[in-house]
């Protein structure tokens, strides 16, 4: 498909740290409904991309901070990411094991 473009990944992004959304996808695995809100949402900033599109997207990004954290975890610091300070704050809170959901209080 089309790559997507700084403006297009930005726009994900803050969609993606919305919480309502965040919690969404924690909670599932079969998550087309809620990327299709993305998408939704997307093409209010004027981004046309669909569902498919906004999940691999998602996926990607976050297989790429999940190998550059782990990286960094190592020592090894030479890795490095565009968006790693947005995913960082919306996915550095939360572990593998996922935050508990007492607190979010």
């Amino acid at each position: 498909g089309k790559h997507w473009t700084v403006n297009e990944v930005r726009a994900l992004i803050r969609i993606w740290s919305d919480k309502n959304i965040q919690q969404q996808l924690e909670g599932t695995v079969r998550n087309k409904r809620i990327f299709e809100q993305v998408a939704a949402r997307l093409q209010k900033f004027g981004i046309d991309r669909d569902w498919k599109q906004c999940r691999t997207k998602y996926k990607n990004l976050k297989h790429e901070y999940k190998s550059v954290k782990s990286a960094q975890d190592s020592g090894t610091t030479s890795k490095s990411m565009k968006f790693f300070n947005e995913l960082d704050a919306i996915l550095g809170h939360c572990t593998m094991e996922q935050a508990s959901k007492s607190d979010n209080g």
